[in-house]
């Protein structure tokens, strides 16, 4: 093997340079030498040619100095001379631009959190939506209350579906899939709603499919992607993509209804998927062992995470519903779900109805308590992530962060009733959904802790007990506002967070119990 490269092509001055730096050493500009490259799997010796180009180069004063590299097969005496250059592998590898430098498991994680920013900004749209949607159609609240809880009908199919497409055959085709599919259901979204209400329902459902099989995906992908040290704060930034997409799809749904018509939200935020599904294709590997151009250093750190190189092929249903933190873990991530996803669709309304906010300030006041949780999500993954390497259980972290996931929403929830300004009752909502996101350091971490090799499957699991309580409440929310008040509803969300406190506490555990 061998090959040419060019080591020097000045504009001025002509002359090259007398000499050249090899890790250290001087290196005639027109000299032969040995570079031994040692790599784990043995050593290979380069022999190295520099010096001008062509006679004719020379004669026209190019200045060009060329390097020619042959690969020597035979025995070569190595010696620590002058012209003797031995690299190491790691040494070649830090050579790459800064840029190639940065950790792919890193852009891994980057690409997930756009993707979930993606994912709530198709979500949220429609709770600001709603408001122009329901006076041009005359809905009731009951029927604002279906059609919000129709995105769900889908979503629930998925979850379990999704999480075994990802344990069989990974991640990568998975969440691409789901992108895709979410991003069309939003952009026919308009279309649907003017050709009635169960075209409206039908869509918003089969929205709900592709955006199911996002966090069994994701989640998946992460397993073998993230080691144990850094689990919390890359899940933490996942999920803050959610809240930021909240945040960005309120902010800017008022402005696109208010410019160009409700139907201009979802036709700009349903292009958007095409983008990042071709960064996606381009960047992504469902493993780092699929991975060609992996660097070895960060290669070697990441098999010591022991991932399997061998494709699930069943799922042990009856041991994984035989164990008591699985299923600590599918009733805490239904009473988080239940409060979560009752302020994602009605805080608009809430804020509109009860605070008398119209719709461009509903649409900015909901972006604080989104913006709190994007903070506090990083915040509580960071405090995990220390506390584990300082010597805490894992069992100990997650009980811990899961507590303030659920007691901290119940205790300013409770306050909402008391507080007389919309001031003191946005900054309510702000501080109970800032301590709710560290439940991304709680439950939402603890898939990967006790069945890595079936997180899909199991975060599958989980989150379907997530949605029906999403299902469930929001449609509920519909009716008891029809029959009751706003103080009903917050008293049935505070009620099922401390249902969750105490199961989580008695029987969650941050050990791994499945291989």
């Amino acid at each position: 093997m061998s090959s040419r490269a060019l080591l020097f092509s000045p504009n001025f001055p002509k002359s090259p340079p007398d000499n050249f730096s090899i890790r250290g050493k001087t290196v005639p500009a027109r000299s032969l030498f040995n570079v031994r490259l040692k790599t784990p799997h043995g050593s290979r010796v380069f022999r190295v040619s520099v010096g001008h180009n062509s006679g004719e180069s020379r004669r026209r004063g190019s200045g060009k100095v060329y390097a020619d590299v042959r690969e020597v097969r035979k025995s070569v005496k190595f010696e620590d001379s002058l012209n003797d250059v031995v690299l190491s592998e790691e040494e070649l590898d830090n050579s790459v631009p800064w840029w190639e430098e940065f950790p792919k498991r890193w852009v891994i994680v980057i690409l997930c959190f756009s993707a979930f920013l993606l994912c709530n900004m198709d979500r949220v749209n429609m709770s600001i939506a709603i408001l122009p949607m329901s006076a041009e159609f005359n809905w009731n609240p009951a029927t604002v209350g279906l059609i919000q809880s129709s995105f769900f009908w889908g979503y629930l199919l998925t979850q379990i579906a999704g999480g075994i497409w990802a344990d069989t055959i990974g991640g990568k085709a998975v969440l691409g899939f789901g992108v895709i599919w979410w991003s069309v259901a939003t952009a026919l979204t308009p279309i649907a709603a003017k050709l009635g209400l169960p075209f409206l329902l039908f869509v918003r459902a089969f929205m709900g499919i592709g955006e199911g099989v996002a966090m069994p995906a994701m989640n998946n992908i992460l397993s073998k992607w993230v080691p144990v040290s850094e689990r919390s704060r890359s899940l933490a930034l996942v999920y803050s993509g959610m809240y930021l997409g909240s945040v960005t799809g309120l902010a800017f749904s008022p402005f696109l209804i208010h410019q160009f018509g409700w139907p201009s939200v979802f036709y700009s935020f349903g292009s958007l998927g095409t983008v990042w599904f071709t960064l996606w294709l381009n960047k992504a590997y469902s493993s780092p062992l699929d991975d060609p151009q992996l660097r070895p250093q960060e290669k070697k750190l990441l098999l010591a995470n022991k991932i399997s190189k061998d494709p699930v092929k069943t799922i042990p249903w009856k041991l994984i519903l035989s164990k008591p933190p699985v299923w600590a873990l599918i009733t805490s991530h239904f009473c988080h779900n239940w409060g979560t996803f009752i302020l994602l669709t009605w805080m608009p309304t809430y804020y509109n109805q009860v605070l008398k906010f119209n719709l461009t300030e509903s649409g900015l006041f909901c972006v604080l308590p989104w913006l709190t949780m994007a903070f506090s999500a990083n915040f509580g993954g960071w405090i995990a992530d220390t506390l584990v390497s300082k010597g805490y259980s894992v069992t100990t972290v997650r009980k811990i962060m899961q507590s303030i996931g659920f007691l901290g929403p119940a205790f300013f929830l409770t306050q909402l009733s008391h507080v007389n300004s919309p001031a003191m009752a946005v900054l309510c909502m702000a501080c109970s959904q800032g301590t709710d996101a560290f439940s991304q350091s709680g439950l939402y971490s603890n898939h990967q802790d006790i069945a890595p090799r079936y997180s899909g499957v199991l975060l599958g699991l989980s989150n379907t007990a997530g949605v029906l309580a999403g299902v469930f409440g929001t449609a509920a929310t519909g009716y008891i506002l029809q029959h009751g008040s706003w103080d009903d509803v917050f008293e049935v969300s505070v009620g099922l967070y401390l249902v969750g406190t105490v199961i989580w506490n008695l029987f969650s555990t941050g050990e791994k119990i499945l291989d």
